[in-house]
């Protein structure tokens, strides 16, 4: 049994484990050359790089695997005169194998020294590293081929940071947009391109913990170049990480954006050179529409005048021209309302109520306006749809829309009404969409539809396509000021030949109220006798209230100012019951004089009046009674009840 025992390696002479060492390696040619550099041994991996057995290579020079051109230039000799000087020569080089093909080898040479110290040969290691140096070369060529790359950008500063800032490479894009040469600025800090007060700012350090801790900054600003002449740049900063993680430095890009801002800069002003004209345009416009209109109305109210001035005027001829005069100043009324429902200047007296049954209120109005050569469909369904708007507003819109479509079908023809609920509001005229819970009431009708020129224009002040004296050109201004003003929108397609729809978008209201019409405060025919105090200054309108509120049976005192109004209250406020007062007044307007009566006098009444105040339109009357002007003698009587019955 133990004579047949494999023997074990610690039972071999170490000449034997050694050859078997040598035998075994298959990835590196290892083997002896003597003195003058013929091969002695040979290995298993000798003989699979080289190509050559044992017995067809041993005793040849090993010159035999150099290329001819380094065999000319003497480098085997050379090789082995280094490890014997040297003690070692080591290096990188072509080789051939025995079929002629090249490889790239990594050699070391070592010199074998017998007992004497006399170098009796040399070992031999050689690897075939071909595939390492390929991979090498191609990174080398890829790197290569991107610093060629990066080099040949001119129109971005393309460089490189370190992790405190300084600059560590620089391409030829950044020395056209910075002035500086590679070897002017690789080694300073970047802070050198940023103004001076973005340096004391510290906008350079502000940029790289960014990058660092969003993992890019970006932004637009101005830097300066070598010569102190500063440009608008866009900056891109990127950090630049190992595979581990570890920070070594930033990634810097810069472009030049100086032509294109001043390209912006005059599409700007262009466009705000545009936008004036636009609004001269408009202003004439709506000067021209608005004295034309008031002249109309003139002409009729002094020309009523006139007759009524004449002595003996017949009884019914003074009423014809009293009556004539009534109707119209309230159409001067309507025509400013539609003026200030445009701008959204006009104060709203806002109501919550359900659109279907003020639909149904209208029906009957609706259907006399059109007259009977057109069908009015009301598609009204049996939900609840609740807003919350001014009502009167609401109504007057919904007429004029319809009024609209009636005059687009001279030879008849029919609209639809219908209500529902939807959830987002479409891009319009260049707004984004907007979400959430809005009531749209779309009216829709067959007639000759519009342009899409005309149909860009249709909501500007006094733009009309009817015939003179055939429509003011407000109506569809009023619905898109009215919309505006309730936090909605107005929206129109249409189609020549075909029809048209407006869509009236409102917010919808949370509460709902009792579905029935408003029904019309009758104005009382006398009021209460009171002391009242009266503010306006306006000489003219002044004296004509406090004429109107004596023949009223009012007891008048009449100030032109809100300060004189206080100086007065101060003195007597117990001698007054009512303060009358107009809110647009030089120094303290009506609203701040009702607020500071509000609280030195809590008891005492205030009635504010206005055709116009910003104030109005876009704070509201702050809980106290307003009366708009123009008012009437059964408004003012009204307001006046009102007020007592409260007081």
């Amino acid at each position: 049994m133990e004579a047949n025992r494999p023997k074990a390696l610690t039972d071999l002479a170490q000449a034997e484990r050694f050859e078997l060492l040598i035998q075994a390696v298959k990835d590196y040619a290892i083997y002896l050359l003597d003195p003058d550099g013929y091969v002695a041994t040979w290995n298993p991996g000798a003989q699979r790089f080289k190509g050559y057995g044992a017995d067809e290579i041993i005793g040849r020079h090993f010159s035999t695997f150099y290329t001819e051109e380094d065999r000319v230039e003497g480098l085997p000799a050379r090789a082995l005169e280094t490890a014997r000087n040297e003690g070692r020569f080591e290096a990188e080089g072509w080789r051939v194998r025995k079929d002629g093909a090249r490889f790239w080898t990594h050699v070391v040479i070592d010199p074998v020294v017998g007992e004497d110290g006399q170098v009796i040969g040399f070992a031999k290691i050689t690897r075939d590293v071909s595939d390492r140096r390929a991979a090498e070369q191609a990174r080398f060529e890829s790197e290569q081929q991107f610093r060629l790359l990066v080099q040949g950008v001119k129109d971005y500063a393309i460089y490189m940071l370190d992790r405190d800032g300084r600059v560590s490479s620089w391409n030829a894009g950044a020395q056209a947009i910075k002035g500086y040469q590679a070897e002017e600025i690789i080694g300073r800090h970047f802070s050198t391109f940023y103004t001076a007060e973005d340096q004391a700012a510290g906008e350079p350090a502000r940029a790289l913990a960014t990058a660092l801790e969003k993992g890019k900054f970006e932004g637009e600003a101005q830097r300066v170049r070598k010569g102190g002449e500063r440009f608008w740049a866009h900056v891109v900063l990127d950090p630049i990480r190992t595979d581990a993680g570890a920070l070594i430095g930033f990634a810097k890009i810069t472009r030049d954006i100086t032509e294109r801002r001043a390209a912006q800069e005059e599409i700007e002003r262009a466009r705000e050179a545009l936008s004036q004209a636009q609004k001269l345009e408009a202003i004439g416009r709506l000067t021209g529409g608005v004295a034309h209109d008031f002249n109309n109305l003139l002409t009729v109210i002094r020309a009523s005048a006139d007759f009524l001035m004449r002595p003996n005027l017949a009884d019914d001829k003074r009423a014809r021209y009293v009556q004539a005069i009534a109707e119209t100043a309230n159409r001067a009324a309507v025509l400013t309302g539609q003026l200030l429902a445009f701008a959204r200047r006009q104060p709203l007296q806002p109501e919550v109520f359900e659109v279907g049954a003020r639909l149904r209120g209208l029906e009957q109005m609706v259907a006399t306006t059109v007259g009977a050569l057109v069908k009015v469909e009301m598609d009204l369904s049996g939900e609840a749809y609740w807003i919350e708007a001014d009502p009167s507003q609401f109504e007057t819109a919904v007429l004029n829309v319809i009024i609209n479509a009636r005059d687009a079908m001279p030879r008849g023809g029919s609209i639809r009404v219908s209500v529902s609920a939807v959830d987002r509001v479409p891009a319009v005229r260049g707004h984004s969409s907007a979400t959430g819970k809005f009531v749209a009431l779309a009216i829709t009708d067959n007639g000759t539809g519009m342009t899409p020129e005309t149909l860009k224009r249709i909501f500007e002040p006094f733009f009309t396509t009817k015939p003179v004296d055939k429509g003011t050109g407000l109506g569809l201004s009023q619905v898109y000021g009215f919309a505006k003003q309730s936090r909605g929108e107005i929206d129109a397609e249409s189609q020549e030949g075909v029809g048209t729809t407006f869509t009236l978008y409102l917010p919808q209201a949370n509460a709902p109220v009792s579905t029935a019409a408003s029904a019309a405060v009758l104005a009382p025919v006398t009021a209460p006798p009171r002391n009242i105090l009266l503010v306006e200054d306006n000489e003219g309108v002044g004296r004509f209230a406090a004429g109107l509120l004596t023949e009223l049976g009012q007891t008048v005192t009449w100030v032109g100012d809100a300060s004189r109004a206080l100086s007065v209250l101060e003195r007597r406020a117990a001698d007054f019951d009512l303060v009358f007062s107009d809110v647009v007044m030089p120094g303290m307007s009506g609203i701040e004089l009702a607020q500071h009566i509000q609280q030195a006098w809590p008891d005492l009444e205030v009635i504010l009046t206005s055709g116009y105040s910003h104030v109005l339109a876009e704070k509201g009357s702050h809980g106290f009674k307003l009366l708009n002007k123009p008012y009437s003698i059964d408004g003012l009587l009204s307001a006046l009840r009102q007020e007592a019955d409260a007081g």
